[in-house]
Formats: C-alpha cells, sequence, structure tokens
C-alpha cells in the first residue's frame, strides 16, 4: 500500500508546487515595456560594473505573470560564481511580512484578538516598565502591550541595533525565542504603548506567540502552513550544506582610496549555521523568485495558483494604514504602515507610484514593492552594506514604473 501511495502523495506534492510557480510571460503580453526593461538590467550591470554591488537579481509581475526575471554580476567575487534566480538572500526585515501573515493565520482561526495583551499569552510582558530618559525612574506602562502593538511597532519596544540592545545583548542569534522574549522585557519600554511609531524587535516576539498560539515551532508552523502551500522551497532560517553554493556574499565599500568592494560580516551566529534563535524580525534567507510568490499572493488576496492561506479582507486589512492620526502626522504623514508590516504610500506626489502601494526592505540590500492599482508586484535583491548604494532601489523602481503600461 504503502508503495502505491507514495507516487500518489509525490505527484500531489508536485501538482500544488506546480500551481504555485507564477509563469513567465513576453513582457508586452503583460503590459511591460521591453525597451524600459533593458533599461532596467543596464542599471543592475552598470552598478557591478561601477563595483558598487556585486551582483543582483530582479523580478517583476503583472497580473499574476512575469514579465521580467534578470541576474546580474556574481554571488561571490572570489569564487566568480554567478547571480541567478536560484541565488539566496538574507533578506533581513522582509521576514516581517512573512511573520506578520502567519500570525493573522491565526488570528483567523480565533486564536487571540488584537487588543489582546501580549501578557495574556507572554507572562514576561506583566512586568514590563516604562523609562523614558536616562536616569528617569522606571514605572508601569499607561496600558498594556497589546498584539496590535506588536503588529504596528507602536508596543515602546526597540531595534536591535538600538545602544540600549546592545549594551544588554537582548538579541542574540544563539538565544531561543524564550529567552529572548525574557531578555527584551527585562529591558525598558521607550515609552508608552500606542504612543509613537518605533521600529523594533516586536516581530520576533511575534514568532514566540505563533509557537504559543499554534503549540508547533516557529519554523514548522511556517514551513507547513505557508512555505510549502506557497511553493517558497527556498525561504528558510538557515543556509543548508547543501544550498551553500547558491548564497551569496555581503559586500561594502573598502576603504581604499582604489575603490572596490569586500565581504562584510554581519552576524557572530551566520546564516550557513542553524541559529537557535529564529527571528520573525531579520532571520530568513530567500530568493527572488520565492518572494515574489509572496508577494503575489499579498496582491491576490491571500491566494496563489488556487492555495488560499488567508481572507482577501484579512489582507485588505493588513495593507491599509492603522496607524493612529496623531502617529502618522509625527511619522511625517506620507507613508502609512500596515498589520502586514509594510509601509503603505498614502501620498504619492509625483512618483509615478500608487496611492495604497505597500511593501518593505532588508538590511542587506532586498526590497519589494505591490501596487494594487497597476497589478504589479517588483523584488529587488542585493547583498549589500549600505542596503542601498547610490540609491539603486530609487533608480531601479522609477524605471520599473516606467516599464508598466
Amino acid at each position: 500500500m504503502l508503495r502505491i501511495l507514495a507516487p500518489m502523495l509525490l505527484c500531489a506534492a508536485a501538482a500544488l508546487q506546480g500551481q504555485t510557480v507564477l509563469p513567465r510571460v513576453a513582457p508586452e503580453t503583460i503590459g511591460l515595456d521591453s525597451a524600459a526593461l533593458a533599461e532596467a538590467t543596464a542599471l543592475l550591470r552598470q552598478y557591478v560594473a561601477d563595483q558598487k554591488v556585486a551582483g543582483a537579481v530582479a523580478a517583476i509581475a503583472r497580473n499574476g505573470s512575469i514579465g521580467y526575471l534578470e541576474a546580474v554580476g556574481v554571488q561571490d567575487l572570489a569564487t566568480r560564481a554567478p547571480m541567478t534566480p536560484r541565488s539566496l538572500f538574507r533578506i533581513y526585515s522582509m521576514a516581517k511580512p512573512v511573520t506578520a501573515v502567519a500570525v493573522m493565520m491565526l488570528h483567523e482561526q480565533g486564536k487571540f484578538r488584537l487588543d489582546d495583551p501580549v501578557a495574556k499569552y507572554l507572562a514576561e510582558f506583566n512586568d514590563v516598565k516604562v523609562v523614558e530618559a536616562p536616569g528617569a525612574a522606571p514605572r508601569p506602562p499607561a496600558r498594556p502591550v497589546t498584539v496590535e502593538d506588536l503588529l504596528l511597532h507602536t508596543s515602546g519596544l526597540s531595534h536591535r541595533t538600538s545602544d540600549l540592545y546592545r549594551t544588554l545583548a537582548v538579541r542574540d542569534r544563539r538565544d531561543t525565542l524564550p529567552v529572548f522574549v525574557g531578555k527584551i522585557t527585562r529591558a525598558p519600554l521607550m515609552e508608552d504603548p500606542h504612543t509613537r511609531f518605533r521600529y523594533s524587535e516586536a516581530t520576533t516576539v511575534l514568532g514566540r506567540l505563533v509557537e504559543v498560539w499554534s503549540g508547533q515551532p516557529f519554523d514548522r508552523f511556517l514551513q507547513e502552513r505557508l512555505f510549502t502551500p506557497l511553493g517558497m522551497a527556498d525561504t528558510v532560517f538557515w543556509v543548508r550544506p547543501d544550498q551553500r553554493d547558491r548564497l551569496a556574499t555581503v559586500y561594502g565599500p573598502t576603504a581604499s582610496s582604489a575603490g572596490g568592494l569586500a565581504p562584510v560580516e554581519i552576524e557572530a551566529v551566520p546564516f550557513t549555521e542553524r541559529p537557535a534563535l529564529l527571528e520573525g524580525a531579520v532571520g530568513l534567507v530567500s530568493t527572488v523568485p520565492d518572494y515574489l510568490r509572496f508577494s503575489q499572493m499579498l496582491l491576490d488576496r491571500g491566494t496563489l495558483g488556487g492555495v488560499r492561506v488567508l481572507k482577501a479582507e484579512t489582507v485588505a486589512r493588513m495593507t491599509t494604514d492603522r496607524l493612529p492620526p496623531e502617529i502618522q502626522v509625527a511619522r511625517g504623514g506620507a507613508m502609512g504602515w500596515g498589520l502586514a508590516n509594510v509601509n503603505v504610500l498614502l501620498d504619492p506626489g509625483s512618483t509615478g507610484a500608487s496611492r495604497g502601494e505597500y511593501g518593505w526592505d532588508g538590511t542587506a540590500g532586498t526590497i519589494f514593492w505591490v501596487d494594487p492599482v497597476k497589478r504589479t508586484a517588483i523584488v529587488l535583491m542585493t547583498q549589500s552594506s549600505p542596503a542601498n548604494p547610490d540609491s539603486l532601489r530609487q533608480r531601479f523602481k522609477a524605471i520599473a514604473q516606467r516599464a508598466v503600461n
């Protein structure tokens, strides 16, 4: 019986995987201008030639089909291994939207309410204190931190690179998620919850909540409920030995007057080792095609190739601005923030983008944009520190937008 079932299961898995692979089509068939796309590729190649990045992979999908997918340069300057669509990238904060989707999948199951205090599920949050200025006396917050605060970065928690968190060693990839939660709650909140947008480590706390609500390790939940259904076979928390020849090296400018690039090691525990800390905020590695499928799922309101992971109304709720007006004004007004952990464009100005476009980026040179009006998803990945050398992201996006007819 097992010999009979095994091929059937493999065929079923292959069929599901096939459903979630976006078809490649001629650009003009989906309203993309080939001349502008050639200009986009030329821009990427120029950045490689000028030694601003070692390589890049970029893709544009429209109406559910890929009209542009290009790889330029190399993954590693020493080995000269070329960039390909299968090259692996540390996506850092582009992990946040993935974690937010996992959270909202469980919200749809009724596992929690957005206004629930986090302390209802993580007792460590019962003891958090606020210290608004150096030397100020710790005090209880004006109200509890809620799940929605974590999603909106209005929790009072701080960023992993803040002086406070570095001094207290809050974030260490050698720690487990429960240890991380214990450390971050022993550090003070920077302000009362829901009074300010402060980009933070809140999304890694959300990963721990996914474990509590689902009863599964965070990585297993993502694999079973999101990555496998969407065909995201190369999106992982660490790069296995058989994948390492596809991992791109992070580069930054050398100190030499002659210019050029030198490797940059961002982490004490590299992405080629299994970390104890499964970071929902910054911990994933992925490819451009994988993240394009994830982006297309959001664009298609929770479904991809017949596979639904979220309700359409949930995605709509996640990709609209949810910040209170007073916090929005303090943030600048042009960009909102959604539960999906994405910037939401409120005022396009003369950029050529659409109101309601959303997306986010990563510390090591990755970024994505989704435009629901023009039905486009764009993903650009490099491995660069600083993340956006010579405004590569803005220059690439401007050309990509001109390519959309």
